[in-house]
């Protein structure tokens, strides 16, 4: 059983058992039910306290029952606060450190409120594409008040329990305990002295609820609403059953959230934001590393290289209060880094993001050097020098001689053998990827490159150091590009052949855009800089000289049109700004380069844009599985959703291909294949992406 059942005095203590969080599981349920029972059938006890064992009152739903029989098997939620709100003898919740969800929809349907200072009171479930499903939208705006309850629900947001104690007129908590040590103490008082007056007990369900503006202000929060969520159903349908409370009985309140709630959780938005919840957590478990392997200490980091890439890593170290030496080869790269590292911090001041004390306290933790002989006290060292194989060697032939044992030793490389960079050291087990993206300060994925050679507690290390520098890791094996970028070369082939084809720079941007990414291939590349996929493609052209690519990039990059930097890419650019102006230069070059390929422009649908593009993800995606870069396809959804702009709501290309049934990807890639211009090769189905669709399975 997940709920511990004792006895003081004459209080009867359930305290829920199920860490980490006390998710509300089947047992659990069972649990408190059977603790209410006991407590009402015991003429010993007069009240009942309901509390959280270890650091939570309650987080809410066991993840680990999503969607399985006993996530709604009875007792459900609903019928555990039923019996609560029914209980004969009065219910006391002792809230503390997290009440999140249906922990707090739980706490609402006690009789009386003790929270503890510090503690996290949220309803998270619009994160997840839903709303709260057991009451949270008919009783939180009778405890807190229509517009404050309703800006909770609608943003998910946690908010620290003596700010709501705080409020005036507010009726969820009874009174803040005075420390958390205290707040069983407090509660068990407050349980026996309801109890000994033995006045009716007290139902938030009987509670009034209204607004002022009734009608008004709902339309107002609709509009806010759509504007700030246009792509998520849920946040609209939030502010539908809010109103709901304020205009219909209770009973017939619970009955339309429910019924809101079982139509959102068959959205495909909701779908994928269950996904990606699921996934993150997913994400963090290396299949081979289990908790038994345990981390390296990394108190001191070493970044070499002061350019763009190196300041932005060295800053997450420095967010996260971890000492930072940053090594370059020239005392005057050196000067610029720092400068820029600085400027950054200080446009964070400008904007109120940091306060100017930070700024010193983080600038206080970098220091500069010219020699690798500094480095020889760190426990981690990170290179982010130019992207050369033999650049990389001579750097880690120095690191190799100077790094204390037992230092980790990573190299940032997007697409270079990490394998071939380990044999340059003496420790190839200390070796490792950490893939940043740029901007590293602001991105949150890193790819964690495991190589042949990798200890176990190497990776342990880098996965414990991305989540203290708050990055979503995912762990790739190694191959050229890795996960992200190995696909992003496929959709970025396809965005050529479009062009070629027929389609503008401008419609295929849009075209994706529409569907959701952030920034479309052609618009990208002008931001990263299109020399850099000029020099892969070069590398390719002589590595495997049977991929077939568009020349047209190859042409824009010979007039020197590497994009923003150079004021001039696919776009037009006019200085200081960054707007993507429609190009007669470009315009031109892709008419006279069609003309030389003997191709007579066609009509192409944005649909077809769409498919080529993101099933050429979906189906480099099923070989990077099939050769077990990837150790499952919820890794790549990650991958893509925080590194490379791939729309939230569609959960990540692998989750989007079974929303849209891999029978149907398989079709719609026979169907290109036939196409003479572009990569019939490549339209060839996966292995694992074919055997799924033949047995009406899914990547996910």
């Amino acid at each position: 059983m997940t709920a511990e059942y004792k006895v003081q005095g004459d209080i009867a203590i359930i305290s829920l058992s199920n860490p980490p969080v006390n998710g509300l599981g089947h047992s659990t349920r069972v649990g408190i039910t059977q603790g209410l029972d006991k407590a009402n059938a015991d003429p010993a006890v007069k009240a009942i306290v309901l509390t959280g064992d270890g650091k939570a009152f309650s987080g809410g739903a066991d993840i680990r029952e999503f969607g399985t029989p006993k996530a709604t098997q009875e007792p459900n939620l609903n019928s555990v606060i039923r019996a609560l709100e029914y209980s004969a003898k009065p219910v006391v919740a002792a809230v503390h450190s997290v009440a999140m969800g249906g922990g707090l929809e739980l706490a609402l349907g006690c009789h009386y409120r003790v929270a503890a200072p510090g503690a996290k009171i949220a309803l998270p479930e619009v994160k997840l594409g839903i709303l709260p499903g057991a009451g949270g939208t008919q009783r939180l705006p009778r405890v807190l008040g229509v517009e404050t309850a309703l800006n909770m629900i609608v943003s998910g947001d946690a908010v620290n329990s003596e700010v709501l104690a705080s409020l005036p007129g507010q009726k969820l908590f009874d009174q803040l305990s005075a420390t958390p040590e205290s707040l069983i103490d407090e509660a068990i008082a407050l349980a026996r002295k309801v109890a000994a007056e033995g006045a009716p007990l007290p139902l938030v369900r009987n509670l009034p609820c209204s607004h002022p503006q009734g009608d008004a202000y709902f339309q107002f929060a609709r509009n806010m609403v759509k504007g700030m969520a246009k792509n998520f159903p849920a946040p609209a349908k939030c502010v539908d059953a809010v109103e709901a409370a304020t205009k219909r009985k209770f009973d017939d309140g619970m009955a339309f959230e429910r019924d809101i709630f079982m139509n959102l959780m068959l959205t495909p938005e909701s779908r994928a934001l269950r996904h990606v919840f699921q996934a993150e957590r997913a994400a963090a478990k290396i299949p081979d590393v289990g908790d038994d392997v345990k981390p390296r200490a990394v108190n001191k980091v070493a970044i070499i290289g002061a350019g763009t890439m190196g300041g932005g890593i060295a800053m997450n170290f420095l967010n996260a209060g971890i000492p930072v030496v940053m090594l370059e080869m020239k005392q005057d790269a050196l000067d610029r880094g720092v400068g820029i590292l600085r400027k950054n911090y200080e446009a964070q001041v400008k904007r109120g993001k940091l306060k100017a004390d930070k700024l010193e306290q983080r600038m206080a933790l970098l220091s500069t050097t010219l020699s690798y002989d500094d480095l020889k006290d760190v426990d981690m060292v990170i290179e982010a020098v130019f992207e050369d194989l033999g650049v990389k060697e001579a750097v880690f032939t120095k690191l190799d001689a100077v790094m204390k044992p037992g230092a980790v030793l990573a190299s940032n490389t997007s697409t270079l053998d990490v394998n071939k960079i380990a044999n340059f050291t003496q420790r190839p087990q200390d070796v490792v990827g950490m893939h940043f993206f740029s901007p590293a300060n602001v991105m949150k994925l890193l790819e964690v490159v495991r190589g042949a050679k990798t200890a176990k507690d190497v990776l342990a290390t880098v996965m414990a150091v991305a989540k203290k520098i708050k990055k979503t890791a995912v762990v790739s094996g190694v191959c050229d590009g890795f996960i992200g970028n190995r696909m992003i070369e496929e959709y970025s082939r396809q965005a050529g052949f479009l062009v070629d084809e027929g389609a503008t720079p401008q419609q295929v941007d849009r075209a994706i855009e529409k569907f959701g990414f952030a920034m479309g291939p052609f618009r990208m590349g002008d931001l990263a800089g299109n020399d850099i996929g000029w020099a892969i493609r070069k590398r390719r052209y002589v590595e495997r000289p049977d991929m077939k690519y568009s020349k047209a990039a190859d042409l824009l990059c010979e007039m020197g049109r590497y994009g923003q930097k150079t004021g001039a890419g696919w776009y037009d650019y006019q200085p200081g700004k960054r707007d993507a102006l429609p190009s007669p230069v470009v315009d031109k070059l892709i008419d006279e380069h069609r003309k030389a390929l003997g191709i007579t422009p066609r009509k192409i649908s944005d649909q077809e844009i769409v498919e080529r593009l993101v099933f050429a993800l979906v189906n480099e995606g099923a070989r990077i599985l099939e050769e077990g870069i990837a150790s499952k396809a919820s890794d790549i959804d990650m991958v893509y959703l925080t590194g490379y702009g791939f729309p939230l709501w569609r959960g990540g290309p692998m989750l989007y291909a079974d929303t849209v049934g891999l029978f149907n990807v398989v079709q719609s890639m026979k169907r290109f294949a036939r196409n003479p211009h572009d990569d019939a090769k490549f339209w060839q189905p996966a292995p694992l992406l074919r055997k799924l669709a033949d047995e009406g399975k899914t990547f996910n």
